[in-house]
Order: C-alpha cells, then sequence, then structure tokens
C-alpha cells in the first residue's frame, strides 16, 4: 500500500493545532488554580467572619476586677451613759433661743432632747424634707429646722430623740378619711375628745408614720420615738368600724408596724423605740401594747409611769400619786420582767408636772431614784408646758 506524501505545511499547522491546545490546556488549569484559590481565600474569610461574629455574640466573661471595700452602714450616735431628757413640743422648738436654752440644761445635767416630729393634732414639724402626704393634708409646718436643729443639739453633745403620734391624727383622718376609723353609717370616728384616729390596720398609715422618721433620720435625728402606737381607749368603740382588720389581732398589727418601721429606719443608722402605757407590762390593755412582743423589733421602750395615772389601790397603794417613788418602782418592776433577755433598753418617762396634787422637786427625784434602782437606762420628763426642774436632772 503506497502512503499519500505529507504535505509540510500541514505539518506546521498540525504543530500550531497541538501548540494551542496545549496553551488552552495550560490556561485552564492556570485557571482553575486562580478559582480554587480564591473559593479557598472566600472560604476563609467566611469562617473568620463567622468566628468574629460568633466571638462579638457570645458573652463576654467578667473583665478581672480588684477587690472593692463595701460601704461601711451608718452607726447610730453613741448612748449617753445614762439618758437624762426632756420632751419639747415644736410650737416651743419654734420660738427664738428656746432650743439654745434648753441646750443651756446641760450644765445641770441634760443630755437628751425629745423633740416632735408629728404630734397629736397631727402637726407635722417641718416643710423640708419633704414627705409628700404631710404636705397634700396641710399638716406640714414650718416650726423648726430638723437639719439645724440637730446641728445645734449635736454641737453640744446632745443626744436627739424624733417623737411621731402614730395613729391619734385628727388632720389625716379628717382630710383622707379613707385612712381613718369610720363609723357604722360611714363617718369618721372620733374619741369623746373630738379627735380623730387613723385606722392601725391600714399599711398607707404605717408608711406615712415611717416616711416621717425617714426624713428626720436623713436630716440628722438620731431615734425615732413611736407614740399612740396602740389602738383607741375612749370614745365609742362599739361604733368603730376597722377596715382590714379580718382576724388579725390588735397585738400582732401593732408588733407588725413596728417590724416595718424597724425595718425600714434601722439601716439609716437611727434607733427605733416606741412609747407604751405604764400599766401595759402589767396586764393586757387590750390596745395592742404587749412589751414582751414588740421589744425584739425596738432598741427601747419607753413606759409613761406618771403616778397621777395610776388609779387607786394600782400595785396594792391607795394613792399611786401621793407615792411617785414607789408607783415608779413597781410599774418598772413588771416591765424588768416582761423585757428580759430581749436586750431592749428600759427608759421610763417620769412626770415633772403637777395633776392632782403640786409635784416637787423631791416627787420628781424619788422617781428617778426609782428608775435607777430598777436598772433603767435613764430617764425622760415630761411636762407638755416645757416647764422642767432643774436640779432632777443631775447625775447620781
Amino acid at each position: 500500500m503506497l502512503l499519500e506524501p505529507i504535505d509540510p505545511n500541514e505539518r506546521f499547522r498540525s504543530r500550531r493545532r497541538q501548540a494551542r491546545r496545549r496553551r488552552a490546556i495550560r490556561r485552564i488549569a492556570l485557571l482553575s488554580v486562580v478559582a480554587l484559590t480564591a473559593a479557598v481565600l472566600t472560604l476563609g474569610a467566611r469562617f473568620l467572619t463567622a468566628g468574629e461574629k460568633k466571638e462579638a455574640h457570645a458573652p463576654k466573661s467578667p473583665p478581672a476586677t480588684t477587690q472593692t471595700r463595701a460601704e461601711p452602714k451608718p452607726q447610730p450616735r453613741a448612748l449617753p451613759a445614762e439618758m437624762r431628757g426632756i420632751h419639747v413640743t415644736m410650737a416651743l422648738a419654734s420660738l427664738d433661743g428656746k432650743i439654745d436654752e434648753y441646750l443651756g440644761l446641760t450644765r445641770e445635767g441634760l443630755n437628751t432632747i425629745e423633740l416632735d416630729i408629728k404630734d397629736e393634732n397631727g402637726q407635722v414639724g417641718f416643710r423640708r424634707p419633704v414627705v409628700p402626704l404631710a404636705h397634700e393634708t396641710g399638716a406640714a409646718t414650718s416650726y423648726y429646722n430638723p437639719s439645724e436643729v440637730a446641728r445645734r443639739v449635736h454641737a453640744r453633745g446632745v443626744y436627739l430623740v424624733g417623737r411621731i403620734v402614730v395613729f391619734e391624727d385628727p388632720i389625716l383622718s379628717e382630710r383622707k378619711p379613707r385612712y381613718a376609723i369610720r363609723t357604722k353609717d360611714g363617718g369618721v370616728w372620733q374619741t369623746a375628745g373630738g379627735l380623730g384616729w387613723v385606722n392601725p390596720y391600714d399599711e398607707r398609715v404605717w408608711e406615712y408614720a415611717t416616711d416621717l422618721g425617714e426624713a428626720a433620720a436623713k436630716a440628722g435625728f438620731d431615734e425615732i420615738q413611736f407614740d399612740y402606737v396602740r389602738f383607741p381607749t375612749d370614745g365609742d368603740l362599739s361604733n368603730a368600724i376597722f377596715a382590714g382588720a379580718g382576724h388579725k389581732s390588735k397585738a400582732r398589727t401593732i408588733a407588725d408596724f413596728l417590724k416595718y418601721a424597724s425595718t425600714r429606719l434601722k439601716p439609716l443608722g437611727v434607733r427605733v423605740s416606741a412609747d407604751v402605757f405604764g400599766l401595759s407590762a402589767t396586764r393586757n390593755m387590750r390596745i395592742g401594747q404587749r412589751p414582751d412582743r414588740i421589744a425584739r423589733y425596738l432598741d427601747a421602750i419607753y413606759p409613761m409611769v406618771y403616778p397621777s395615772h395610776f388609779g387607786p389601790g394600782e400595785y396594792n397603794i391607795d394613792n399611786p400619786n401621793a407615792q411617785p417613788g414607789r408607783t415608779v418602782a413597781l410599774a418598772l418592776r413588771d416591765f424588768d420582767v416582761a423585757l428580759r433577755g430581749s436586750g431592749t433598753r428600759l427608759v421610763p418617762w417620769l412626770q415633772d408636772f403637777s395633776l392632782g396634787r403640786t409635784y416637787t422637786l423631791a416627787d420628781v427625784r424619788d422617781q428617778i431614784q426609782a428608775a435607777r434602782d430598777a436598772g433603767a437606762e435613764g430617764f425622760l420628763l415630761w411636762n407638755a408646758g416645757g416647764v422642767y426642774t432643774r436640779a432632777a436632772l443631775a447625775g447620781p
């Protein structure tokens, strides 16, 4: 078989086609590598971005912090070794120079002043710090500046107690009747003397009294003392309606109020105390005052052991008012038993006024000595007119 002769041009074209194919193959290979590299880079970028997003949304571990010391809690002012004090009304405190006059009694032994924050009339002694309900009802007055009084009292080394009358409140009961003890026909119940009371079961009343205590504490008072912290004793009680009473006892209600107030006030660095009837440790007076039950919430209890307020035959004394020292001694004996083991201070209110007969320096001193013999941690003298027996304040 004879082969056809090969055309040299055809060989050249064949080599050129083969060269083009090789270049095409190299280009395809190169493009594949570039594409693969780009894909890898894209995937890597996506991975890194996803990682960054994940890290951004992941919860951060708390930064390392250096230990900081907790702020120290406010501490109550040091108590006098023996409290020797007097009661001062807000009206007296408003008189020019009157507070300084009382502070002058430090030369006679005075180391404590008890000043009304809210009194039996429902009035509040100051306008600032603002307690909204006191302003709404018109109870807030400008008798004194609490911060200024506290500054002056402390400058003389005197301990300052603020008294708050809680449940007898003619202003609040009249201007906010929903807070009041009501009558069966829907009116505001009043005592025989025509004074309205607010409902001890109403926790809004608790809040108001404690708000006043908080304002005084922040102004510089050392102790908040609650008075009239009980149910009423006179008037037509058969016509009194106490909303929200349910099956809650009077004693539990009073104890719960003092627990609430103490829980709010003590963290502010003030002490909390209460005034009670002089017979409340001797027998159940059915007004909610049980010294043994409320002591756990209080720093001090102040029994009002005025001899003129004890009836004939009490403690087997024909006329307690004629034997002030013995009357005080026997009343405080029962308080000592009621408060035993509680750690609550016992500081009686003593009579420095005349009722039924004229009280002398000897009568006041007899009461003070009886209080000391009973182990009381001091005494406060009561005189509504603010006139005190100076020599009675001297130390033992």
